[in-house]
């Protein structure tokens, strides 16, 4: 079923074959190799704002992307310009054209206190970009984000406003994995948000969990990222986005 989407401007498993001994440790937490610039002045917004719905959009659904835009919302944490958005074959397509720009989309219809989330993602050649899911974000409380690159590497970062337009980031995890390589540029990822534990996977594979008890973050809105550093043009597509309930 083909869900609405539309740009405005928001201040933002191998599968395991035991959950417990497949799981890689823990690592202490590094600072990852490229977080959002800070913009000097807050980036321009947007110039499209939410909209309402025909009909409610349920608390689970798949959004498959298209021209028909709706319950979603957008803004800059880095960056002059926000990306063009297009739909390209039934994907969502961000065309960024300035360096260091850091784009953000939340969907706005349900909070969630527990939640899975899945997205497919591709990316145009062999030019850097990110691309992640967020959860848990909420204006006076911050977010989550899960973040991989086509470098081979991906981080979590707890993501803050400070003021209008400014976010501040905590480096989680900056770690690499067996599931990504530098080669590839389509990814299916996934994440399970739990008010104390956070569930990683890649292209359907639990890899990794991590505790998150003492961010104190106990729900708020889901959305995804995506993010482009030095090299432009880049376009990052995202095929399609979900939110489930996690299996018990």
């Amino acid at each position: 079923m083909k869900k609405i989407f539309l740009i405005g401007l928001l201040a933002l498993t191998a599968a395991c074959q035991t959950a417990t001994s497949t799981l890689a440790p823990e690592s202490t937490p590094t600072a990852p190799p490229q977080t959002p610039t800070m913009p000097a002045t807050v980036p321009p917004a947007p110039t499209f704002t939410p909209t309402s719905l025909p009909t409610p959009v349920p608390q689970y659904f798949t959004d498959e992307f298209d021209s028909t835009l709706g319950a979603w919302s957008s803004f800059l944490t880095s960056g002059e310009t926000s990306p063009q958005i297009g739909f390209e074959n039934g994907s969502l397509q961000l065309a960024f054209s300035s360096p260091h720009t850091w784009f953000y989309a939340i969907h706005n219809a349900h909070d969630y206190e527990t939640a899975h989330l899945d997205a497919k993602f591709n990316s145009s050649g062999n030019q850097p970009v990110t691309t992640g899911l967020i959860c848990n974000y909420s204006e006076a409380n911050g977010w989550l984000e899960y973040n991989f690159s086509t470098d081979g590497t991906y981080n979590i970062l707890r993501g803050q406003w400070v003021a209008t337009g400014i976010a501040q980031y905590l480096p989680v995890i900056n770690d690499g994995s067996e599931y990504l390589t530098p080669e590839r540029t389509d990814y299916e990822i996934g994440i399970t948000c739990e008010p104390k534990t956070l569930w990683l996977y890649i292209n359907g594979k639990l890899f990794r969990k991590l505790d998150i008890s003492h961010f104190e973050l106990t729900g708020g809105k889901v959305g995804i990222a995506a993010a482009v550093f030095e090299n432009v043009p880049v376009t990052a597509y995202f095929e399609w986005f979900k939110v489930s309930k996690p299996t018990e």
